[in-house]
């Protein structure tokens, strides 16, 4: 597999952990204090951690720091709006729309020249 597909995967599965990190929280520890929700937060960021790290060294053997920023906030986008709409039951609105175009002119700014453009 090549250095772009392992960083893809393992963004993608550290932004699972971290989406519940920073999220989960809200939903299912509502009526707990907040130092329970920060301390079982950090406890899930460990396992998000142990991915993301991993990512950002195999994906900078091909990538620059701003390619690797552009791809985990698109892999981001891209992972919470399920996130927010199954879990989270929140509605969707216009705005994750105009974010989404948003990001794309990133990528497109960022991977231009890699795209030979």
């Amino acid at each position: 597999m090549k250095p772009y597909a392992y960083t893809v995967l393992l963004l993608c599965c550290s932004n699972m952990f971290m989406l519940y990190a920073w999220y989960g929280h809200l939903k299912n520890l509502a009526d707990r204090p907040w130092l329970v929700a920060a301390l079982i937060s950090w406890s899930i960021a460990l396992f998000e951690y142990l991915l993301q790290v991993p990512a950002n060294r195999i994906g900078h053997e091909t990538m620059n720091l701003g390619q690797l920023k552009i791809l985990q906030e698109v892999i981001s986008l891209t992972m919470f709006v399920p996130f927010t709409l199954l879990i989270m039951r929140e509605r969707l609105s216009w705005d994750y729309l105009w974010a989404a175009c948003c990001i794309a002119g990133a990528v497109f700014f960022i991977f231009r020249r890699d795209m030979g453009l």
